[in-house]
């Protein structure tokens, strides 16, 4: 058994146990349990612990992935505040209850569910992410009844009220700061498209965790796909507003995506925390931000990505598989590639 200090991004830290167990009809019992032999200082945002209908469990008919229709948050990854992190003590179990039905749509059939991902840590009384814990669920098998999972009111509302957004658009310097970030986004997808098809594949095989050619040619066609949406800010298939028009803008939350209705939100500290664009290696900015959550829009590419990890200890703990499918993996590559890292 690890202990967190020495973890670093190890593929054996086996620290959190997580079970699934089947409730009524779609509704799913989690457990996590801390394991290992000191408390951990977890960030909640984009995992079981946290409140917001995100993508807590991946669902599976045959091999087929059913979408995800909740919320996909960009999160600030310093100064984060105490209260987005939550504290397992050693042998402390969390439980949650959620309903699949609310952020997928589900018909009458045999579905699987697993919980598997990376999240980031921080020593206990810090809020400094230093590391990343990998889990993976059992496998939950549960037959569905349609009729009853489509009587489940929607996580996200499947229309709001447009007048709203048209009175609180953009500020004249949140749509400059926003199409300069989607340029860079353009200029930073097609770079890293190319890299990813003929680039360096130990570079690649650092974020992606493989230097297959198919997954190459994944990688470098939704990138290529980010860099012709943020290439222009009058057509596409994606929706952007500046101001947080679903509500789920918290502490430390940068922007976010509604994969369902290919809508993506700005929160006020896109434009006041972050550079437009960062010469540092995996820093934050809002080019690859934007980048990040045009990834998530399934209408920029499908499948959509996910939140499988944060951060780079957390994005490069991934398998490749979800490594592919995680938002974060193609913000840190498109950094990496712009900045020579």
């Amino acid at each position: 058994m690890h202990n967190v200090s020495n973890i670093g991004s190890s593929w054996e830290n086996n620290v959190l146990e997580v079970t699934l167990a089947a409730g009524d009809n779609a509704v799913v019992h989690a457990t996590v349990k801390n394991v290992g032999t000191e408390a951990l200082n977890l960030l909640s945002y984009g995992t079981l612990f946290d409140s917001a209908p995100v993508q807590k469990i991946n669902v599976y008919e045959g091999e087929t992935a059913v979408p995800f229709k909740g919320v996909l948050r960009s999160i600030q990854r310093t100064e984060l505040v105490p209260e987005v992190f939550r504290t397992l003590a050693a042998g402390e179990t969390f439980e949650t209850t959620f309903n699949a039905a609310e952020v997928h749509d589900l018909s009458t059939s045999s579905y699987t569910f697993v919980a598997e991902g990376s999240i980031s840590v921080a020593q206990v009384g810090s809020t400094e992410l230093t590391d990343a814990i990998i889990f993976k669920s059992n496998t939950l098998t549960m037959n569905v009844n349609g009729e009853a999972a489509k009587s489940v009111a929607k996580a996200i509302p499947t229309s709001i009220d447009r007048r709203t957004v048209l009175q609180s658009g953009c500020s004249t310097t949140q749509k400059s700061q926003t199409t300069q970030a989607l340029a860079y986004c353009a200029s930073l997808a097609k770079a890293a498209s190319t890299a990813a098809s003929s680039g360096s594949s130990s570079k690649f095989s650092e974020y992606f965790k493989t230097t297959s050619s198919s997954t190459r040619s994944v990688v470098a066609a939704r990138l290529s796909a980010v860099a012709s949406q943020c290439g222009s800010i009058s057509s596409g298939s994606t929706k952007y507003f500046c101001t947080d028009v679903y509500g789920y803008c918290e502490s430390n939350v940068l922007a976010y995506t509604i994969p369902s209705t290919n809508e993506i939100v700005n929160c006020p500290i896109y434009y006041s925390a972050l550079p437009a664009i960062s010469g540092t290696c995996h820093a934050q900015d809002r080019a690859t931000t934007t980048l990040h959550e045009f990834t998530h829009a399934p209408a920029t590419y499908s499948p959509g990505t996910a939140d499988n990890g944060y951060g780079y200890a957390a994005a490069t703990a991934l398998s490749s598989a979800r490594a592919v499918l995680n938002a974060d993996s193609y913000a840190l590559y498109a950094n990496a590639i712009y900045n020579g890292c």
